[in-house]
């Protein structure tokens, strides 16, 4: 498959990119709702706009009233969010809970999807129970109790989880905490009966939320897939957020590499452009190859998971370790090209380095798809 952008989905990029750039941009959401210490972190007007675009429907299937596309497609648009920094809850919603909601029964999709369609839900997915991203081990329980199942238990660092208006919960109900079979997936509405949760401000200025499950109860209608044989399912929620997260990644490196090298053509010292010194025309020319290393490394993942390749989780990780690697050469590199005014809250190329620090945490940083990679592989 070539690593590019078939004429429709060119034509989705351009959209994407002009709404980005209109409506996305950092003065008219990430400022003004981290100013305004907004507790959901993004705009929810935007969020409709995405709905009217049919962004938020890109996963989900025709038959249920989506566009029925890829993760390519979606990837795009988390591309364009990236390179403007745009909050939004599209990642947690419209590619993990939406991948999670697909499998799930039509009542459950009859239930949850309408609201995504339209922009007016919000979803976020629980699985991490610590500070790092180690979804192998799951000790939250669900056990069964009436016609459902009772849930004890917690969540870490839940993104969007106080905005949400349904949870995607991963427990256990068979098994010790490291089992890799026994795993099941709930859907559990915002005000469920013993669900708690505390929010948190993360370091780009987005919310998260420590979620605490104490007995909530569910119905058997609640389950999404199969009990006990859950981990398949997850495992293609997590490969829909990695391999979106890198996307993102892109868009923050490519909003970075942009933004810097406007800066290198326009800065002056010792009366000459500073872009002139064949010093940074070396680091930038190093950090455009990276860039589009990664790019395409993030494609042929997108492309192999729409394509149910069995290869497809050796290359998400694959495509999340290079995409973080360089998004964080990008924002370190242009923060420093920058000099001292590059560490002030006037320019926004310190933004791209704060979010590059969560996004690079969000569903596994470079080391561990790196191990991954190379358990996958059989090394």
């Amino acid at each position: 498959m070539a690593l590019y952008h078939t004429e429709d989905q060119a034509m989705l990029a351009d959209t994407a990119r002009q709404f980005m750039s209109d409506e996305g941009t950092i003065a008219k959401q990430l400022r003004h709702w981290r100013d305004k210490q907004c507790k959901d972190g993004f705009g929810h007007a935007l969020w409709k706009q995405f709905a009217e675009l049919g962004f938020t429907g890109i996963l989900v299937a025709e038959a249920d009233g989506g566009l029925g596309m890829g993760h390519v497609e979606a990837g795009i648009v988390l591309e364009e969010i990236g390179r403007n920094l745009t909050p939004s809850p599209f990642l947690t919603s419209s590619v993990m809970a939406a991948t999670a909601i697909g499998a799930g029964s039509a009542d459950l999709r009859g239930r949850y999807l309408p609201g995504l369609l339209a922009g007016d839900s919000v979803f976020a997915v629980a699985i991490d129970e610590g500070p790092k991203h180690r979804p192998e081990r799951i000790a939250t329980r669900a056990e069964r109790a009436g016609n459902g199942f009772r849930i004890t238990g917690g969540k870490a660092f839940v993104v969007h989880g106080g905005s949400a208006d349904m949870l995607v919960v991963a427990a256990r109900t068979a098994g010790a905490d490291d089992d890799n079979d026994g795993i099941t997936l709930f859907a559990v509405p915002k005000d469920a009966a013993g669900l708690s949760q505390d929010a948190v401000r993360l370091v780009d200025s987005s919310m998260a939320t420590h979620v605490k499950l104490d007995g909530v109860q569910v119905d058997a209608d609640a389950v999404i897939g199969e009990v006990d044989a859950g981990r398949e399912l997850l495992n293609r929620v997590l490969n829909a957020g990695r391999v979106g997260a890198a996307a993102e990644s892109v868009g923050v490196a490519g909003g970075a590499f942009d933004m810097t090298t406007t800066y290198l053509k326009q800065r002056k010292q010792f009366g000459q452009l500073i872009g002139e010194f064949q010093a940074l025309q070396h680091r930038a020319a190093h950090l455009y190859s990276e860039l589009e290393i990664a790019r395409a490394s993030v494609i042929k993942a997108q492309q192999m998971l729409d394509a149910g390749s069995d290869k497809a989780e050796l290359m998400v990780s694959v495509a999340k370790a290079k995409a973080g690697k360089a998004a964080s050469l990008a924002v370190k590199e242009g923060v420093q090209m920058h000099g001292g005014i590059g560490m002030t809250d006037e320019y926004d190329i310190g933004l791209y380095m704060k979010r590059d620090r969560a996004l690079s945490e969000f569903m596994g940083d470079m080391y561990y798809h790196a191990e991954r990679v190379a358990q996958l592989s059989g090394y």
